[in-house]
């Protein structure tokens, strides 16, 4: 059976709907950084997300090929994660879109390495017949954080992020947001497939003691 993430990792991709603290391992990623609404149809967002399956899924099919990855084995691809901000804002204003900057993410696994990568961007430009040059090998470091996963359109996550919020003020913590340190989500839907009302999306912010 495929190792998967979400399973495996439970704490870190299927946490409750009440907020927690964790402690979140340095992991690899492959990344797209953009800017703009992840709404507009055929915008930089969804562009950035369609380059991130295509590298993602030629590293999972690479043992068809003649490309042999050293320490390989199956794995189903991590669900798809954000890594939002607006400048001069301390979390995000739902209200102004546009002005996202964002780093759209899919989790490498251990043993994937940069030259693996290379070859990855390099099969699936020519495979896919799209510049899959824009991705990045990201090291990511979260660190302390408080986490709960939400429930419904993502319009409605100022409601969740407030116990988030509540929560580590009486635990004696505060948000850390920063340069470095964003507003994470982690999306366990498909948009296309599930109603506004059950999309599960876990949420997650940088926190630190007060």
């Amino acid at each position: 059976m495929a190792f998967d993430f979400k399973k495996e990792y439970k704490k870190f991709y299927m946490p409750k709907n009440i907020p927690e603290i964790v402690t979140v391992p340095k992991a690899n990623f492959i990344a797209v950084r953009g800017k703009g609404n992840p709404n507009d149809v055929g915008g930089s967002y969804q562009q950035a997300v369609g380059v991130l399956y295509a590298v993602a899924y030629t590293l999972k099919m690479s043992y068809l090929s003649n490309y042999q990855i050293k320490g390989f084995f199956e794995y189903a691809v991590p669900p798809l994660e954000g890594f939002w901000w607006q400048e001069g804002i301390e979390g995000v204003d739902y209200s102004d879109k546009s002005e996202f900057c964002w780093i759209s993410v899919i989790r490498l696994p251990a043993f994937i390495t940069r030259k693996d990568f290379g070859w990855a961007i390099e099969t699936a430009t020519s495979k896919k017949k799209m510049d899959c040059s824009i991705t990045e090998f990201l090291t990511i470091d979260e660190g302390l954080c408080v986490q709960i996963l939400h429930t419904g359109p993502f319009d409605s996550e100022p409601a969740t992020i407030e116990l988030m919020s509540k929560y580590i003020a009486v635990s004696g913590y505060e948000h850390d947001f920063s340069d470095s340190r964003f507003h994470h989500e982690i999306y366990l839907s498909d948009p296309r497939k599930t109603s506004p009302d059950k999309m599960k999306t876990v949420i997650r912010h940088p926190i630190k003691r007060v």
